[in-house]
C-alpha cells in the first residue's frame, strides 16, 4: 500500500515523501481512511508505530478542504497529551505535515510563562495540542474557545489516565461539541481506558496494530548481569561501539542521570541529561541537541520514556531497570521507531532481578543475556 491510494492530497503526500516516509505504517493504513470518512477512532497502537501522522494526516486534510466559516482561525482540531515534550513533538509533526496549507497550531503546556500562548489563542488558531493541566487553566480565565471544535484526539490516554488528569479530560471534552470527531489512542487498554472510550466515543473504528504491552517486533533485546558497582564501566564499554550512534540512557532516579552523564562526559564526548529538576527549556535544548545529533547519548529518568520521539535512536541502554515493567516497553520504544531496527540492552544487578522477572513475565518471553568479552575497559 502506498499513501498515495489512502487518498490524501497533493500537499500531504509531498509532506509525506518530504518527511522520508515511503509507505503507510499499519496504524497509518488502518486508521487513516476511516478518520479521513468522518469516524470515531479506538486505537491500540504503542509509540513510534507513526501513530501521530495517523491523525494528524486526516485532520490536516479535512480542516484544508473545509476553511472555518467565520474567516477566522478558531479552535478545530484539539490533541491532548499527556506530557509537554510529547506535545511540542506532535506540534511539530502538524507544523512539518502541514507547510503550505495555511493552517494555524500552537502548543499549550505548563512549565513555560502563559503570555506567548494567551497571545496565539487571540491571534486565532486552527489547530491546539495540549496538556490538560494548562489548558484547564485557560479555559478557567476564559481566554481558550472549544465551542468549534470538530475533532478532539485523545493520545497516549492510558498514560493521560496515570497522570490523574481523567477529570480534566472529561471537563475538557464537555467543552467541546458533542457532535464532534473524537480518535483515542493508548498504547494499552485497561478497563479505565475501555470504560471512557465507551462514554466518548460514537460507534468507533477499532484498529489494533499490536498486542498490548508488547515491545515493536525489531527492537533486539538484551540483558548484561553484572554487579552493581561495575555498571557505569560497562556502560562506558557498551557506548564504545560504533554500532551505537545514538543512545538513550535510561535511570530510575534524578540523581542517577545527573551521575551517569557526568561519568560519561569525563570521556572524549559531552554527554546531556533530562529529567523532572531540569528546566522546560534546559530539556527543550538537550533534546534539540540530541536530535540534531550534535550529542550522541541522551541520559533519562522516565520522564521522558513516552515523552522523547527522536528518529535513528539506534541503542536504548537501561542502565537500571524500571520499577514498574511496562515503563520498560515505553523505554524500549524509543528505539525501532517507524520500521527502522534499533537494540536494547540492559545491565542487570543482583538486586533487579525480581524486576526482570517481572518484564519478562509481562512480555511472555525471555531476555536473551548477552556476554561481554573480556578485554580492555
Amino acid at each position: 500500500m502506498t499513501f498515495e491510494s489512502l487518498n490524501l492530497h497533493d500537499g500531504l503526500l509531498r509532506a509525506v515523501r518530504g518527511a522520508g516516509y515511503e509507505s503507510p505504517t499499519p496504524i497509518q493504513r488502518d486508521a487513516i481512511p476511516p478518520v479521513l470518512a468522518g469516524r470515531d477512532l479506538l486505537g491500540c497502537a504503542q509509540t513510534g508505530t507513526g501513530k501521530t501522522a495517523a491523525f494528524a494526516l486526516p485532520i490536516l486534510q479535512r480542516l484544508a478542504a473545509a476553511p472555518a466559516p467565520s474567516g477566522r482561525a478558531v479552535i478545530r482540531a484539539l490533541v491532548l497529551s499527556p506530557t509537554r515534550e510529547l506535545a511540542s513533538q506532535i506540534g511539530d509533526s502538524f507544523a512539518r505535515y502541514g507547510k503550505g496549507l495555511g493552517l494555524t497550531h500552537t502548543c499549550i503546556f505548563g512549565g513555560v510563562s502563559e503570555f506567548h500562548q494567551r497571545k496565539a489563542l487571540a491571534r486565532g488558531v486552527d489547530i491546539v495540542v495540549a496538556t490538560p493541566g494548562r489548558l484547564l487553566d485557560l479555559m478557567e480565565q476564559r481566554v481558550v474557545d472549544l465551542r468549534r471544535v470538530e475533532v478532539l484526539v485523545l493520545d497516549e490516554a492510558d498514560r493521560l489516565l496515570d497522570a490523574g488528569f481523567e477529570n480534566a479530560v472529561r471537563r475538557i471534552a464537555n467543552a467541546t461539541p458533542r457532535e464532534r470527531q473524537t480518535l483515542l489512542f493508548s498504547a494499552t487498554m485497561p478497563a479505565a481506558i475501555a470504560t471512557l472510550a465507551q462514554r466518548m466515543l460514537r460507534d468507533p473504528v477499532k484498529v489494533a496494530v499490536a498486542p498490548v504491552a508488547t515491545p515493536a517486533e525489531r527492537v533486539d533485546q538484551a540483558v548484561l548481569h553484572v554487579e552493581r558497582g561495575e555498571k557505569r564501566r560497562m556502560l562506558r564499554r557498551l557506548l564504545a561501539d560504533p554500532d551505537v550512534t545514538r543512545a538513550l540512557v535510561f535511570t530510575r532516579t534524578k540523581r542517577a542521570a545527573n551521575r551517569v552523564a557526568e561519568y560519561l562526559s569525563e570521556g572524549d564526548e559531552f554527554v546531556d541529561a533530562i529529567h523532572g529538576n531540569k528546566s522546560q527549556s534546559a530539556r527543550e535544548r538537550a533534546l534539540a541537541r540530541f536530535r540534531k545529533g550534535s550529542t550522541r547519548v541522551l541520559v533519562a529518568t522516565d520522564l521522558a520514556a513516552r515523552g522523547i520521539d527522536v528518529a535513528g535512536v539506534s541503542h536504548v541502554i537501561n542502565f537500571e531497570l524500571p520499577d514498574d515493567s511496562e515503563s520498560y516497553v515505553h523505554r524500549i520504544g524509543r528505539t525501532a521507531r517507524a520500521g527502522a531496527a534499533g537494540r536494547a540492552l540492559s545491565l542487570c544487578d543482583a538486586s533487579e532481578r525480581g524486576k526482570l522477572r517481572e518484564i519478562e513475565r509481562l512480555m511472555r518471553r525471555a531476555i536473551p543475556v548477552l556476554r561481554m568479552p573480556a578485554g580492555a575497559r
